[in-house]
């Protein structure tokens, strides 16, 4: 069988063409192919909380993030998520963190659990939390794809897997929680400095 250039010229075109494609189509990384609310609020390493024994927690409400502070400088920014309005609206006021922590809980009233709580008021009944699961300890993806963009919870604090995960593993008993309504970071942070 005889091959001209003439002929078969489209089809390497072709085959080159699809091999350049092939070679365009992104490679995602483990990082980016895992839901947001599972990893890490920001890329830097959390602090140590041992080089920063003043280290105080900041919730606000209206920008639905828990700051990490010390010496009036954030440390690092965590997507939250705070209690919806009426009975269910998170507490406002200066907290903290007290002894009871647990990696799993689930409500049969609400319907809901979450990994790796710390209770910051009323001895376990207000916690930071991960983002909520079943009663077998699966993700409810619904409840937290609405992680850091609106409250949603029944008076907890939802943080991301790997923040509250963080939170559970190194925040000291006795850190002071201050939880707002107000979203001005500058000013809150001078009141409770």
């Amino acid at each position: 069988m005889h091959f001209s250039l003439k002929k078969i010229r489209p089809l390497l075109v072709a085959l080159g063409v699809a091999l350049l494609s092939l070679t365009a189509i992104p490679v995602l990384s483990h990082a980016q192919s895992t839901p947001y609310w599972m990893r890490p609020s920001e890329k830097q390493a959390y602090p140590d909380v041992n080089k920063h024994p003043g280290m105080w927690i900041l919730v606000s409400k209206k920008t639905e993030r828990t700051y990490l502070i010390d010496h009036g400088k954030v440390l690092y920014t965590m997507l939250a998520s705070t209690g919806t309005k009426g009975a269910n609206a998170t507490p406002t006021g200066t907290f903290q963190i007290e002894a009871e922590r647990g990696d799993f809980f689930y409500n049969q009233g609400s319907g809901e659990g979450a990994k790796y709580w710390v209770s910051w008021k009323d001895h376990g009944i207000y916690l930071f939390h991960s983002v909520p699961t079943d009663a077998n300890g699966n993700f409810i993806k619904s409840e937290a794809n609405q992680l850091g963009k609106k409250a949603a919870s029944h008076g907890c604090v939802r943080l991301s897997v790997a923040d509250a995960k963080w939170m559970y593993q190194n925040i000291n008993q006795g850190t002071k929680v201050v939880i707002s309504d107000s979203g001005n970071l500058k000013q809150l942070i001078k009141q409770n400095s």
